[in-house]
């Protein structure tokens, strides 16, 4: 008897099956969508899309680069410890976005703004911005960088 063939989750997109294909896209549409609610539900339209982007912006890094220490797909990406820290146990957000649905009007706003960025059907209004963070704090990486854009309150940067 042979042992099944265990296949990483990137190697689906790869496949003939399109059940799983599709399984693959509706879990990265419901992750960037948590990340986005868990990230910056405060910040409206502009500031979920801003955060897609950044996210998308990695993604397209990773690419080029054949990999990337931050991941290679949203998925990683977005659960990336330390990344993003809705996603960090310790984060008060973990468990509220474990439990959201789409009956949070915020979160039906970050799912349909993650459905278009999945499709990339979403302008970049961050300047090809990779990393971001809130106006009230300063974090060690972006002291003496020179923010591409700021959007509500968010300041982003492109540090690749």
């Amino acid at each position: 008897m042979k042992k099944p063939k265990l296949i990483a989750l990137d190697s689906i997109l790869l496949s003939e099956d399109k059940d799983s294909a599709m399984f693959y896209s509706e879990l990265e549409i419901d992750t960037l969508a948590r990340t986005l609610w868990g990230e910056a539900r405060g910040e409206g339209t502009q500031g979920m899309e801003a955060v897609a982007s950044t996210i998308l912006n990695r993604v397209k890094v990773a690419q080029e680069e054949g990999k990337f220490w931050w991941g290679n797909n949203i998925i990683q990406i977005c659960q990336k410890p330390y990344q993003f820290s809705c996603w960090n146990r310790s984060d008060p957000n973990f468990r509220k976005l474990q439990f959201v649905d789409e009956n949070d009007l915020y979160f039906a706003t970050a799912k349909r703004i993650a459905s278009r960025a999945v499709i990339d059907y979403l302008e970049d209004k961050t300047c090809g911005a990779t990393h971001y963070h809130a106006a009230g704090i300063m974090p060690y990486w972006a002291r003496g960088e020179q923010p591409t854009v700021i959007i509500g309150s968010h300041i982003f940067y492109n540090l690749i």
